[in-house]
């Protein structure tokens, strides 16, 4: 019996090749190439170009302006995609989802001031979310700060601590004054991006300086191997000697998308229940029997109904931070005997729950769950045991039985069956759910069988994120994405425009209920009376077909399928414009369930103690 483990961390820095161990190379490498000619004529824009193709960049999101004109020119004429977006937070956006469609390091290009100032939002989402992104801007050359400059971009007009600076917006952050610098600035950003987890850096590029000769300074050639982050033998050990001691549930997160096989072969083994965060849908299979379901915002009550009546004695989090809308930090949610919690970031375990018994183990997701199995392996009496002990049983996650009508206005509910149908089981594209009514209803009722089709923004939960990430998540991918975004969210900031320069297979779902719907609901619930979060009604089929999409209308149920099937057939950029019901209350069985194990009562039983916060009700 191993004891006293509470809030533990085990960790590994191994110098051996991990293939030694697993038999398996999961080095990350990031790869460059020296230059193919020499540094004669060629100027600083010139040479980032270079740099940012030699370190696997494919494409770039941005906005043009005067103060990066040859930084603008050199990225255009390079291998790399230069996509112009409408504004900068839907080009940093655009580039986070392209991370995560394709796997590849991208970059976001701006002017100075407003340019940075306007991509900023986009960039916090992309830290938050684990994206790998290079923001790329245009700053206010040394003789002209300080006397009022065109957008100057100086400490003068902006604070330089982070966003000029290395700190929670940039994991580095630098401004270019030399061309000296350039070799030391290549290897820096070569080592982030080689890392585990994700990496948004900040190279900003005075305007003058993107214009000086490199003469003889010269990119070197960068081989950077980075050896996946493995636990200790003992960290093993122990994590195999408690999970073999009686039931255990596994928790998955966004994290664990790389380790699907091993997570599945892991919980098969075992007989364990799985459940998993938003972002984790589709980790683990939906439809398999031994799924519970998704936790948190737009969660299932089945979750609550397991802890509550088959609880395990400990749960096994790989690659989540268990954080406000993953978790809600529900007591209930936490086994007699706490978690063994699995992530690349030493710093997250035992951080939601600080009071609960944790083991944290620092470690890449994939390579734990195989040092675990072959542990496990050793000693297949425990594992059978183990598995004698779960139930045969589980509760599932809750499913809707209803009837398409020829109703008017669309019943939410039958429009997430109908994608369901159509999009999720009728072809291979992300799906993507804008913050809000769109993602509850999407989390709670869509169901994937595969990792990396659905997408969601839990950390930043900007609206704006979807319905302009999702061009970049298309275009990436080179297939089809589908955002299902708010009224509210497409009037904000979309890139309908953008889809139709590049013709990028983006689909937008609209659901129209002429309101920022959970505010309004929220407030009901909390019994505020006022508060206008009305919205006039927009005919989005119109405004599609103004920038040059293909649009459509949906007015009453029986219209959905055909326009569905009629979207995903379609070559370009297409917004599916549908009026929902705005009376039909988002799913919060999950989360009331949730509630209501911690004794809290309704907002007219007692108001003062629910926190007013909407995903909280």
């Amino acid at each position: 019996m191993v004891q006293n483990y509470t809030n533990r961390v085990s960790s590994i820095g191994n110098s051996q090749p991990i293939e030694k161990i697993l038999n398996k190379d999961y080095v990350r490498v990031a790869v460059s190439k020296p230059a193919d000619e020499s540094n004669e004529n060629i100027i600083v824009a010139d040479a980032v170009a270079q740099m940012l193709e030699n370190l696997a960049i494919k494409s770039a999101y941005g906005v043009s302006g005067g103060a990066m004109a040859s930084l603008w020119g050199a990225l255009s004429n390079s291998n790399i995609e230069v996509l112009n977006f409408r504004h900068e937070a839907g080009a940093a956006f655009a580039a986070t989802e392209a991370y995560f469609a394709s796997g590849n390091p991208t970059v976001v290009f701006t002017t100075a001031g407003p340019g940075i100032t306007n991509a900023l939002t986009g960039l916090f989402a992309a830290r938050g979310e684990g994206a790998k992104v290079i923001l790329v801007s245009a700053c206010t050359s040394a003789p002209q700060r300080g006397r009022w400059a065109i957008q100057e971009t100086s400490s003068d007009t902006l604070p330089s601590s982070g966003i000029f600076t290395t700190g929670t917006v940039f994991n580095y952050a630098t401004t270019v004054e030399s061309p000296a610098q350039l070799p030391q600035i290549f290897r820096k950003l070569a080592l982030g991006l080689s890392g585990p987890g994700g990496y948004v850096a900040h190279l900003s590029i005075p305007t003058a300086v993107q214009n000086m000769d490199m003469n003889d300074t010269q990119l070197p050639e960068q081989g950077v191997s980075c050896s996946l982050m493995m636990a200790s033998e003992e960290a093993i050990a122990t994590a195999s000697e408690l999970l073999s001691e009686g039931t255990f549930a596994i928790w998955l997160g966004f994290g664990a998308r790389g380790a699907a096989e091993e997570i599945r072969e892991l919980a098969e083994k075992t007989g364990a229940a799985v459940m998993c965060s938003p972002r984790g849908k589709g980790i683990f299979p939906e439809d398999h029997p031994q799924f519970i379901g998704v936790t948190g915002l737009g969660g299932h009550g089945s979750v609550m109904t397991y802890m509550q009546e088959q609880a395990p004695i400990r749960t096994l989090v790989l690659g989540s931070r268990l954080s406000e809308p993953t978790s809600f930090w529900n007591q209930q949610m936490v086994p007699a005997k706490g978690f063994i919690h699995v992530d690349i970031d030493p710093n997250v375990p035992g951080v939601a729950y600080p009071h609960a018994q944790t083991l944290g183990i620092q470690s890449d997701i994939k390579t734990f769950i195989r040092q675990l199995l072959c542990e496990l392996e050793a000693d297949i009496e425990a594992v059978d045991r183990v598995k004698a002990l779960q139930p045969s049983s589980l509760p599932k996650p809750e499913r809707l039985s209803i009837e398409t009508l020829q109703r008017s206005p669309v019943r939410p509910e039958v429009l997430m069956e109908g994608i369901q149908n159509i999009i999720v089981d009728g072809s291979d594209a992300v799906v993507m759910a804008e913050c809000g009514n769109s993602f509850t209803w999407s989390t709670n009722l869509l169901r994937f069988s595969q990792t990396n089709r659905y997408r969601v923004s839990t950390g930043v939960g900007a609206m704006g994120h979807t319905v302009t990430g999702v061009v970049g998540a298309a275009q990436a991918r080179n297939g089809k994405a589908v955002a299902i975004v708010g009224d509210g969210a497409m009037l904000m900031n979309n890139e309908i425009s953008t889809a139709v320069k590049y013709q990028i297979p983006a689909i937008w779902i609209v659901l129209n209920d002429g309101r920022y719907n959970m505010c309004h609901q929220g407030m009901k619930m909390l019994g505020m009376k006022g508060a206008d979060a009305i919205i006039p009604e927009t005919d989005f089929e119109m405004i599609a077909r103004g920038m040059g999409a293909e649009g459509i209308r949906v007015t009453k149920e029986s219209e959905i399928t055909a326009a569905l099937e009629k979207a995903i057939a379609t070559n370009g950029p297409v917004v599916v414009d549908v009026l929902i019901d705005p009376h039909r209350a988002a799913p919060s069985k999950g989360r009331n369930k949730g509630l209501a194990s911690q004794g809290v009562k309704s907002t007219s039983e007692k108001k003062s103690k629910v926190q007013a916060s909407f995903p909280n009700i």
